[in-house]
Parts: C-alpha cells; structure tokens; sequence
C-alpha cells in the first residue's frame, strides 16, 4: 500500500503546485500539480467541482455588491448569477440601464435592455433565456 500523503508531497515538490495556467518543459498546458491539460483535460466530476466552487463564488460577489440582490426571486438571482459568472462582475456593473430596471422592479425593461447590447450579439441565445428569466417569463 502507498502512502498517499507522502506521495503527494513529493509530487507537490517535483512537480510544483501552480494555481494558473502554463506551459511544461513539454510545451503541454498544464495546471496543478502537473496536470496535462492538453493530453488529459479534466473529468466530468472535476468540471462539476470547478463550476460548484465557482458558482458560490459568483453568488457571495452578488450578495456583496448589490443590495438590491436579496429581494429578488430565486430564478432572478439564478439569472444574475449566470450574467456575473460569463461576463465578469466588473462588466456586468457597466451595464448600468439594466441594474437600474432591476433595483426599480422593473424585470421586463432590464431584460428588454439587456438584449439590445453587444453581449446579446456574442452570446445569442443564452442572453434571450437569460434575459427571460430576469423579466419573470420563464418562471414558474
């Protein structure tokens, strides 16, 4: 039987542990504790920690930046959770039509105004779903 602390230790030392992205000696992205992200990627499992982990993340920069949070529904919040977590807070702060509607109750006008911008361009479809749920259309 291997020890598996021992182990890890070693590996952190031999290898390193880095928080970002880079390049191996082997030009292959890596992250970790040498994790091969071009040969090996990353499991379903481990997708679903990142996203669990990310989306609490989202939601306390939710939580702590806008008053106007609490009192939304849950669909409402799920809705700028998802905003935060693809755009970033800082550019969801600029869209500043839209946190107006939202702190005024009116949902229907930040969705109306949240797709007549450029994000709505990029994304497409999410931004029309998104935008749904915040005017209240998709929830039930």
């Amino acid at each position: 039987m291997i020890n598996k602390e021992r182990l890890t230790k070693q590996l952190i030392i031999h290898e390193g542990l880095k928080l970002e992205p880079y390049k191996c000696t082997a030009d292959k992205l890596t992250i970790g504790v040498g994790r091969n992200l071009d040969d090996v990627g990353i499991s379903k499992e481990e997708a679903t920690y990142l996203l669990e982990n990310d989306i609490a993340r989202v939601a306390g920069q939710c939580w702590s930046n806008f008053e106007w949070f609490a009192e939304l529904s849950p669909e409402r919040k799920e809705a700028i959770i998802n905003l935060v977590f693809n755009m970033g807070l800082s550019k969801f702060k600029q869209f500043k039509k839209t946190i107006a509607y939202i702190e005024e109750g009116e949902f229907d006008l930040a969705g109306s105004e949240l797709l007549n911008s450029r994000y709505a361009d990029q994304v497409g479809q999410r931004a029309i779903d998104v935008a749904n749920q915040l005017a209240g259309s998709s929830e039930k």
